[in-house]
């Protein structure tokens, strides 16, 4: 994991495996920033959707529990997300570095469209 320190605050940069693991140990929320759209047609199952256009930072919930990661289609959104919510004054937050094509590129499961059918289905990466 990289860091960044802003002002007080961190901002944590997570690699594809360490959000998969975290992922598979439940110990993080993960909320994907894509447009509908794009989170309709493929996705990381039990991902949050939280579109860019209606972040609001001030919504966030604690993270005494889960620590909270962003993430969406390259990782350009979800770091502007991130520094979205440090400004906000949450004093740490992290995002997917390379995002969601980082994600399909490691391999790793997602549910997608069936083409054919239109139905969404998991794929195993």
């Amino acid at each position: 994991m990289k860091t960044e320190t802003i002002g007080s605050a961190e901002l944590q940069i997570w690699t594809v495996d360490e959000v998969a693991q975290a992922w598979a140990r439940n110990e993080i929320v993960l909320i994907d920033v894509r447009t509908p759209q794009e989170y309709m047609f493929e996705h990381i199952e039990g991902a949050l959707l939280l579109p860019l256009p209606f972040f609001n930072a001030e919504k966030l919930p604690g993270q005494s529990d889960k620590k909270i990661v962003f993430h969406c289609g390259s990782g350009i959104r979800s770091d502007k997300v991130a520094r979205a919510a440090l400004d906000a004054g949450i004093d740490r937050i992290a995002h997917m570095e390379g995002g969601f094509a980082a994600w399909k590129q490691a391999g790793l499961p997602f549910i997608g469209t069936n083409m054919a059918t239109g139905a969404p289905q998991r794929v195993n990466g």
